[in-house]
């Protein structure tokens, strides 16, 4: 079997990337080209320094490149990728050396070859007359440099490919998974370590400290997504990013309970979405390992029936199901399973969707989400389809205790009564449990990319 290492010691599979895209532009007309642009460098305002780079996805997917300023054109009928980079600038060069040669890109990037950005309007003018002008050229609205021509082509088309380049880029090749695989073993590496850290910290920030300071040295620079270290009931906010709070409780002057972690390195524009509650006392408080519990249980069941063909939002239910029944063991709720479920009172506890795809971008494309429907179970979903093999997807069910959502229910004449409130008091000071792994459908079943700890006893035994 293929390691990490060996799989991504090969190139960024572009080519057969064009070839998927164009393939599903074929529905659209008579495909004759892509044209792509990478993000622009843009200095930061009042400053001479560029801000900081992030690659615009469409661009990567087709090309593997890194590069600002470059661009892309794949001739569909001939098969030809081409990569265009900046030309050599002597004041640049004076600051920051030599850019990356034609000869030198050639051979980094699966392309057919590679072209200054000065020759892009005569190649694309010679993919045009070599089709006799009667095939459409596809490229993104917003993404065309001024300058830039279709000349020769039928027509233009600008609203279509980033839709179609996000879907396609729903289904992972095994190179894609590779990358996936490698961001979360670094930021598995850096929980660990960010555990480890928690053991001494008195800050939350010194905790995501010792979590940045684990992925840089481990060659990941940039995270995912801005990340959250959450102590007590700083972890009922679902995107709390302060992460600046005393891990003392001011009221009690004693250690808070638990700490949420939800961060996850970015590995050549691959994401990883890894949530870890831990104690921060050595131990769960007895409230908190309740809840974790159910979690880690709803978590289990939920990744337990995966494999291609599942529909999401059934996995979505199934995971509100053991979070009812586990929540009416504790006795915070009462009555029926079945009607608890019927009247969403579920929905209080666990606010947000199950998962969503992850790959070049955390929320990663193609879910199609609806965030207009009616069914507050379902609002917040963000994949509602059935799940293909070779998608990636987070499954991340939590238990949230926040006063703003729960109190409307508690008051409600309705759903007010299937809520213990004397039970609920014990545990507020819970904050909130969320247990989130990355794991990649197959057509039998799935293999989860990430390796954090997460039972109990690794989780305390690494805190004490």
């Amino acid at each position: 079997m293929d390691t990490v290492d060996s799989i991504l010691a090969a190139k960024y599979p572009a080519k057969a990337h064009a070839r998927r895209v164009a393939e599903a532009l074929t529905a659209h007309g008579d495909a004759g080209a892509i044209y792509l642009e990478a993000q622009k460098t843009r200095l930061i305002e009042d400053n001479d320094e560029a801000m900081p780079f992030r690659q615009r996805r469409p661009f990567f997917y087709l090309t593997g490149c890194l590069l600002p300023d470059a661009s892309m054109a794949y001739d569909i009928k001939a098969d030809r990728l081409t990569l265009f980079v900046p030309p050599i600038d002597p004041d640049s060069v004076i600051w920051s050396g030599l850019p990356l040669s034609t000869e030198e890109a050639a051979k980094l990037y699966d392309v057919d070859r590679v072209l200054y950005t000065t020759d892009v309007n005569a190649t694309l003018a010679s993919i045009a007359s070599a089709q006799g002008g009667k095939t459409l050229v596809f490229a993104i609205e917003e993404q065309v440099s001024e300058g830039i021509e279709f000349k020769g082509f039928a027509e233009t088309k600008l609203s279509i490919l980033k839709d179609v380049i996000g879907d396609t880029r729903v289904v992972k090749d095994a190179y894609e998974v590779a990358l996936l695989r490698k961001a979360n073993d670094v930021s598995a590496r850096a929980h660990i370590a960010a555990i480890k850290a928690s053991k001494t910290a008195t800050n939350e920030r010194e905790v995501e400290a010792a979590f940045l300071s684990a992925c840089v040295a481990n060659g990941c620079r940039e995270q995912s997504y801005h990340p959250i270290f959450a102590g007590g009931v700083n972890g009922a906010t679902l995107h709390y990013v302060r992460n600046d709070e005393s891990l003392t409780d001011a009221a009690t002057q004693k250690r808070k309970g638990s700490l949420l972690i939800d961060a996850g390195c970015e590995y050549q524009t691959y994401c990883a979405d890894i949530t870890r509650v831990i104690p921060l006392a050595g131990r769960f408080p007895t409230e908190t390992r309740h809840i974790y519990e159910i979690v880690l249980e709803m978590q289990k069941e939920c990744i337990a029936v995966l494999k291609e063909g599942v529909r999401w939002d059934d996995v979505h239910a199934l995971a509100h199901r053991i979070a009812i029944k586990g929540l009416v063991k504790l006795g915070i709720l009462r009555g029926t399973e079945d009607e608890l479920f019927e009247k969403r009172v579920s929905v209080a506890f666990f606010p947000h969707g199950l998962g969503h795809y992850l790959g070049m971008d955390t929320h990663d494309t193609g879910g199609y989400p609806n965030y207009d429907d009616k069914d507050q179970m379902f609002r917040y979903l963000r994949v509602r389809r059935n799940l293909p093999a070779g998608a990636v997807i987070t499954v991340e069910p939590g238990i949230y205790f926040c006063r703003f959502i729960i109190d409307p229910v508690l008051k409600s004449p309705e759903l007010g009564k299937y809520i213990n409130t004397e039970v609920l008091e014990r545990y507020w000071g819970v904050g909130g449990v969320r247990i989130e792994d990355n794991v990649h459908i197959t057509k039998d079943g799935y293999e989860n990319l990430t390796s954090a700890p997460k039972a109990i006893e690794e989780v305390e035994s690494l805190a004490q």
